[in-house]
């Protein structure tokens, strides 16, 4: 069978519909039509066993039985690719029948096609997990035109326009909430059971259910570029990205086909040439030599294993970009971090204020405007520590300067605000603050020193039990790279028990650090970067694994980084490796169940102890049990 899980995103609507029917009900319409030749066949053969043996009876009911594979052969023909499990099945039944076997020959591709219904409804199953995931979309909004509301679809609804969402829906875009409060549960986007409280102001996503009361929101993404939908893009591709063991596998299947064929015919010929033995003998037991050595549990079971993974982790609130990333999490030697936003909350306040020939309330107001244009985590803090209006139209010349600060012009006033990097830049000497937790931002008006003041953070409640479990899991180096001074960074390292700590770095000094540590990594290992994707892109895409911490609703991590944690949670990071690993354990079972059932059969084959029965029972048996196996990835762990 042919393993494929990308689904098209032009299709999706279709294949929702479509996974939402797998195994939640039994369609005996369906079933008859597609199997209607199957079991024809079946009839027929039952016919034959009853009534005198029959060549005729029995070379119908074969042809019959086994329609699926001749198409499948005929197709891969076309496409050159015409040594798999089909042509396998093909050749030994063929070879039954040229020796007599015509019970057995019927019955093998019966037991085979039947192993094939069973194969298809272990994969499907294994969808279901993702199936939650795209049935996050809605098709349609409530868009609020003066006092009408409209249902449209989703696609349809325009950048600014006010939609409600009524309790029990789920939210269809993403938007600023304007009228009302209600709580959302997020869980099936981020993993996280607890309703989040939203009210006027809030950012809110699509996806999430409004569990309260009726909201009106302000519509700021369209339906193409919604939180939901760059995920389910992500999900829906994750299988373009093959993990090397996938690779292995569709090598080992080309080369092992044909080797087996020739074992099967050296078998089939050398005995009876050598030692005189009984051709139809030996000719039987290459054919059950040849059915055993099917690689079909490996074949689908490996990238469904993946798939699985995959999905497992989307349940959890964690994206991964493909199966490589997957694998890659098992050779992860180095985690970096980010600390803004990362291993602390990022939810900046503004914790003391020092003017300096300045009163306080001028001092903020000046303070505010200047850092309004930025959307650093400090920037919005120091915003909203100022009770007045924002007059944007009397700001101009505004400038970010990377790692420092900014600088801006305010109502004819030119305004400096940043670290003790950019005082200097401007020529002024600051005081030496001791601040050993918070961050200290100096400012400078017309060219004169007006003080500084204090914004302090708070580490994540999470964050260094997320770092014990990551060292308990066998990571050997945790370092911290921030752009933070010197003290805080070392504060916060230590309350952590990270022992490398590098602060006060420029966007271009990180990636210079990622560099340094990347060069001292061992063979075949791997680093990993995690940030909270608003200013960390560059390293998040030169790390081996990028990982954007609290990704929801941030451009830069969808695109940057390689997996998102959609759980503002570092604990995810964790969770993220025990479903690497969890899946990794399942497809090696795979591998030696397979590979050990296979050769033990094989080998009875070469002494006449195994009939095609058998070789089919093991080859389709060994398959089913692989891909349920394989499917438990699907499970949290």
């Amino acid at each position: 069978m042919d393993f494929n899980y990308h689904i098209h995103s032009k299709k999706r609507s279709t294949h929702v519909q479509k996974i939402k029917n797998w195994g939640l009900r039994f369609d005996w319409k369906s079933f008859l039509k597609k199997y209607k030749l199957l079991l024809l066949g079946i009839i027929i053969t039952l016919f034959a066993t009853t009534s005198q043996p029959s060549f005729t009876l029995y070379l119908a009911s074969y042809l019959l039985v086994g329609n699926k594979v001749y198409l499948t052969i005929f197709h891969n023909l076309r496409s050159k690719k015409i040594l798999d499990e089909n042509f396998l099945m093909f050749i030994a039944t063929v070879g039954a029948f040229s020796i007599g076997d015509y019970y057995e020959a019927v019955s093998v591709m019966l037991l085979y096609q039947i192993g094939e219904i069973f194969q298809d409804y272990a994969v499907d199953r294994s969808r279901q997990s993702i199936s939650d995931l795209l049935d996050l979309r809605v098709d349609v909004a409530h868009v609020v035109t003066g006092n009408l509301i409209k249902t449209v679809p989703g696609d349809q609804v325009n950048l600014g326009d006010q939609i409600i969402i009524k309790p029990g829906e789920r939210t269809p875009l993403d938007g600023i909430l304007i009228e009302g409060e209600s709580y959302l549960d997020a869980s099936a986007l981020t993993g996280e059971s607890m309703l989040q409280f939203v009210s006027v102001g809030n950012a809110v996503f699509a996806g999430c259910i409004n569990t309260f009361a009726l909201i009106k929101i302000q519509v700021t993404e369209t339906a193409s570029t919604s939180t939901i939908s760059r995920i389910l893009e992500l999900v829906e591709n994750a299988a373009a990205k093959k993990a090397q063991g996938e690779k292995f596998i569709t090598k080992f299947a080309k080369i092992y086909t044909p080797v087996v064929l020739i074992l099967a015919l050296l078998i089939g010929v050398l005995p009876p040439l050598v030692s005189g033995a009984e051709g139809s003998v030996w000719i039987y037991r290459a054919f059950v030599f040849l059915l055993a050595s099917c690689p079909c549990a490996l074949v689908i079971s490996i990238p469904l294993g993946f798939f699985a993974g995959i999905g497992g982790a989307a349940k959890q609130g964690i994206v991964i970009k493909g199966a490589n990333y997957l694998e890659a999490l098992n050779q992860v030697h180095t985690v970096v971090f980010d600390k803004t936003g990362t291993l602390t909350k990022g939810k900046f306040t503004v914790s003391q204020i020092h003017p300096l020939n300045i009163s306080e309330d001028e001092f903020i107001k000046l303070a505010a405007h200047g850092e309004s244009q930025s959307n650093h985590p400090i920037a919005t803090s120091i915003v909203q520590a100022y009770s007045g209006k924002i007059e944007t139209n009397l700001i101009s010349h505004y400038k970010e300067v990377a790692g420092r600060g900014i600088e801006a012009q305010f109502d004819g006033k030119q305004i400096v605000m940043g670290n003790r990097h950019l005082m200097r830049d401007h020529d002024i000497e600051v005081p030496n603050i001791k601040a050993y937790s918070e961050t200290v931002i100096h400012m400078i008006v017309n060219g004169d020193y007006k003080g500084y003041l204090l914004i302090s953070d708070q580490l994540k409640a999470t964050s260094k039990q997320a770092i014990c479990e990551l060292k308990a899991e066998g990571v050997n180096k945790i370092v911290m790279l921030t752009g933070d001074n010197q003290q805080v960074a070392e504060k916060v390292g230590k309350e952590l028990e990270i022992e490398q700590v590098h602060a006060q770095l420029l966007p271009h000094q990180k990636v210079e650090e990622v560099e340094h540590l990347l060069s001292q990594l061992p063979h075949n290992k791997k680093l990993m970067f995690v940030g909270d994707g608003l200013n960390d892109a560059p390293v998040l895409a030169r790390a081996d694994i990028g990982v954007a911490m609290g990704g929801i609703g941030s451009d830069a991590a969808i695109e940057a980084a390689d997996i998102v944690l959609m759980k503002d949670d570092p604990l995810s990071l964790v969770r993220a490796l025990h479903k690497s690993r969890q899946t990794k354990t399942l497809l090696y079972q795979n591998i030696v169940f397979a590979i050990g059932i296979k050769v033990i059969i094989m080998g009875l084959s070469l002494f006449g102890l195994a009939t095609m029965w058998l070789a089919v029972f093991g080859d389709v048996g060994v398959t089913i049990l692989a891909v349920l196996n394989s499917i438990r990835a699907i499970k949290e762990k």
